[in-house]
């Protein structure tokens, strides 16, 4: 008997890897967001892997939540994963309309930020002129008051978001009241996506910096929002 519980719990830990990276990997919703943002929000390294795990543990332990729930009513598993569907569809939306908010305030930094010029003229008859932008203006308002709820929205539409593959994962142990295996499995499936999560920001971090794009700097918010808008497209449209 124990080792046919190895033999399983060692098979769960398996698919509980794999299923963690794969799930992760083909889903661009996993990544491109934080890429998007912490390229227009020059984000630290630091500050990446912050708001990156924090999201992942947000959008891991929500299904978990949700699964031992299910389990503890007796609710099928049919049922969790439709319910799940349904909440997938919602972090779709979700993203859309952040991204397009984001996206509609973009655009208007970057016409408030493109620069124009004066000429001023001084008493001694004497004239320069003086090139700046609506940004430069009003750069100490901006800096000091304004607060970015940005990682909190992301941190939100995360948690909406399920983990499909979990649910079956944990069904199966928690039905045979191995919890050990229920908290092993959810561990390495968290850990797994959530590491996945930072080696694809940090790469597609690296490959956007590889990119020159001095003339796209302005547009750099309205881009992101783009880039985040598609993937609650891909999410709506796909299933990705």
């Amino acid at each position: 008997m124990l080792i046919e519980e190895m033999s399983e719990l060692v098979i769960l830990i398996s698919t509980a890897v794999t299923l963690g990276f794969i799930h992760t990997i083909v889903g661009p919703d996993h990544y491109i967001p934080f890429i998007a943002i912490a390229k227009a929000r020059n984000w630290t390294n630091l500050k990446v892997i912050g708001i990156v795990s924090l999201c992942g543990l947000g959008h891991i332990l929500s299904s978990v939540i949700i699964g031992l729930i299910g389990i503890a009513l007796g609710i099928t598993i049919s049922s969790i994963e439709s319910f799940e569907s349904s909440r997938g569809e919602i972090a779709g939306w979700l993203l859309i309309g952040f991204g397009l908010l984001y996206m509609l305030w973009g655009i208007k930094k970057a016409i408030r930020n493109k620069h124009h010029s004066h000429i001023h003229f001084h008493p001694d008859g004497n004239s320069h002129e003086h090139e700046h932008t609506h940004e430069e203006e009003h750069l100490h308002i901006h800096t000091s008051e304004k607060k970015n709820i940005t990682p909190w929205m992301l941190f939100i539409i995360f948690a909406f978001g399920p983990c499909e593959p979990l649910i079956p994962l944990l069904m199966y142990p928690a039905a045979k009241q191995n919890y050990f295996a229920v908290a092993v499995v959810t561990a390495l499936f968290g850990i797994v996506t959530i590491a996945t999560m930072l080696t694809m920001t940090f790469i597609g971090m690296k490959g956007i910096n590889l990119i020159p794009m001095p003339k796209l700097e302005r547009h750099i918010h309205a881009l992101s929002g783009f880039a985040i808008l598609l993937c609650g497209v891909s999410i709506i449209i796909f299933g990705l």
